[in-house]
C-alpha cells in the first residue's frame, strides 16, 4: 500500500483560502482514483473531491464552486485548493488512495482546517 501525508491544514478566517498537498510514497500514476475526504466532530465522513485517472473531477455538493482537486503524478502529489472558507468546512481532511477501482485502502492520518468566523 502506498503511504499517504497531508500538509497544508491550519487556522484561516471566513472567506479566505488554504491548500492541502498529500504527498504519496510511490508512484499514484494509473491509479483509479485520489480522494479527499473530511471528519469534523460528530458528523459522518465525507468525501468532498475526487479525481480519477483521466483527470474527470467530482465534489461534494456542499463545496461544489469553492474546492479544486488536482493531481501531480510526476511528484506524486494531490492536491486540494479550498477558497471561500466557511466555518462549516472545519474539519480534519484525510486524503485516500483507490489504486484498482475497488475502494480507498489507504489513507493518510489527516490534517487539521480550522475555519474562524
Amino acid at each position: 500500500q502506498v503511504q499517504l501525508v497531508e500538509s497544508g491544514g491550519g487556522l484561516v478566517q471566513a472567506g479566505g483560502s488554504l491548500r492541502l498537498s498529500c504527498a504519496a510514497s510511490g508512484s499514484i500514476f494509473g491509479f483509479n482514483a485520489m480522494g479527499w475526504y473530511r471528519q469534523a466532530p460528530g458528523k459522518q465522513r465525507e468525501l468532498v473531491a475526487s479525481m480519477n485517472s483521466g483527470g474527470g473531477t467530482a465534489y461534494a455538493n456542499s463545496v461544489k464552486g469553492r474546492f479544486t482537486i488536482s493531481r501531480d503524478n510526476a511528484k506524486n502529489t494531490v492536491y486540494l485548493q479550498m477558497n471561500s472558507l466557511k466555518p462549516e468546512d472545519t474539519a480534519v481532511y484525510v486524503c485516500a488512495a483507490d489504486p484498482w477501482g475497488i475502494g480507498y485502502d489507504s489513507w493518510g492520518p489527516g490534517t487539521q482546517v480550522t475555519v474562524s468566523s
